[in-house]
């Protein structure tokens, strides 16, 4: 994804963010639900409805358009819908990804939060982080659904010694989620499935830039552009993790 240069195949990727920029009643639209303090069976709910909606107002336009003869509407009809299958395939693999660092992560917080090396405020912080990350994992479970099968639930193991080491393991598995978003945001098709992935790594951003201050990092260690991570990337620093 280092690779600047502008190829054909890498045009319908730059229309959907340019797209989702655009598009402001679809932008509205979804932070009208995102932006409420929602639990996390009606975050995930609401998520994959939101979806629905959107697929229903783009079906309901097509079909107020205008008609040509029945070849022609026959034959865009049938590469809209491999068009369609393909991206549905991609932003699967892509949400799927997702929900199994999702899983991960709120495994993680799960364990902590049982560990008993954390107290009081500290404990309050990690709790919410925990909840925030398993709101992830059933708004990405429910689109995966939507899509196709999701992901099956990996089973996670952290080493827990002591407060200062999980401290330090927090903000790694956090700045890792957040550049794991952020290397698959150009290639997602669907600009709803782009929103949402975004919402989610501002969350992912806010809880690594907490602990990076914490560990007395900087908030912002890559400066003004967050550095991305491909999938391959993010999978060999995860795998330790992993059962």
């Amino acid at each position: 994804m280092a690779d600047t240069s502008t190829t054909q195949g890498d045009q319908p990727n730059e229309g959907v963010v340019l797209e989702l920029a655009r598009d402001d009643l679809a932008r509205k639209k979804f932070l009208k639900m995102a932006g409420k303090r929602m639990g996390a069976g009606a975050a995930a709910t609401s998520l994959a409805a939101f979806i629905a909606a959107c697929g229903s107002s783009s079906s309901s336009s097509s079909s107020a358009a205008g008609t040509s003869s029945s070849a022609a509407a026959a034959t865009t009809s049938s590469s809209t819908s491999s068009s369609t299958s393909s991206s549905a395939s991609g932003d699967l693999a892509i949400v799927n990804y997702a929900l199994t660092l999702e899983y991960l992560e709120a495994q993680f917080y799960a364990n902590v939060i049982k560990s008993g090396l954390f107290h009081g405020k500290n404990l309050s912080v990690i709790k919410t982080f925990g909840a925030e990350e398993a709101e992830h994992v059933l708004a990405l479970k429910k689109v995966a659904t939507s899509l196709g099968t999701p992901a099956p639930k990996p089973t996670g193991k952290f080493p827990l010694h002591n407060a200062a080491q999980v401290t330090k393991l927090a903000g790694t598995v956090e700045n890792v989620g957040a550049s794991a978003y952020l290397g698959q945001a150009p290639l997602i098709q669907s600009k709803e499935i782009l929103a949402a992935a975004l919402a989610i790594h501002t969350i992912e951003a806010r809880h690594a830039a907490t602990l990076n201050l914490v560990l007395g990092l900087s908030p912002t260690p890559d400066g003004a552009f967050a550095k991305p991570r491909s999938m391959s990337q993010v999978l060999a620093i995860v795998k330790p993790f992993i059962a």
